[in-house]
């Protein structure tokens, strides 16, 4: 997402850089939001603030901008892309028959969703919300640690309204 906040920018290389490390001699590739993504059964493109491809990329043209086989999309939310991330952007994302999971992320709290296709069609969904947890892509056969995906980011306020990520002061 063109503009993204500190936070944002922080969870989202955060993640890249985590999948980077542990896809780094495997046959998956993961790739950040500047690689645009094209659901090819409804015609519409996305910039996904990390997506992974498994096996051989699969690309629109000779160009090698446009995905068309991602096995796990990671959407961060903000205020202003949450609804879409979770309404229409996950039912477009849904008729693609490589993705495997989709990964929300919130950036307000430690909250994080894991939407993991079962069959043809049907998702089964894992909520994490504690620092210690660990999240399981078994797609891509990697881990997320709820501490590392968060990384540099402290929360502020006392209930779920008042907080607000901050990003970590450097010393």
């Amino acid at each position: 997402m063109a503009g993204a906040s500190e936070p944002h920018n922080t969870i989202t290389g955060n993640i890249f850089g985590e999948l980077y490390v542990q896809l780094k001699n495997r046959p998956c590739r993961a790739y950040t939001g500047a690689m645009r993504l094209k659901v090819s059964p409804t015609g519409l493109y996305t910039y996904p603030d990390v997506v992974v491809a498994c096996g051989e990329a699969q690309f629109e043209d000779e160009e090698f901008d446009t995905l068309l086989n991602p096995t796990l999309i990671v959407e961060v939310l903000s205020n202003s892309t949450e609804s879409r991330d979770r309404g229409t952007k996950f039912e477009h994302y849904s008729k693609l028959k490589s993705l495997r999971e989709y990964l929300l992320v919130a950036q307000n709290r430690p909250r994080v969703e894991l939407f993991t296709k079962e069959g043809e069609g049907r998702w089964i969904l894992a909520t994490f919300e504690n620092l210690e947890d660990v999240v399981k892509l078994a797609s891509i056969d990697c881990e997320l640690a709820l501490k590392d995906i968060y990384a540099k980011i402290e929360f502020k306020g006392e209930s779920d309204s008042e907080l607000r990520p901050q990003s970590a002061k450097h010393r």
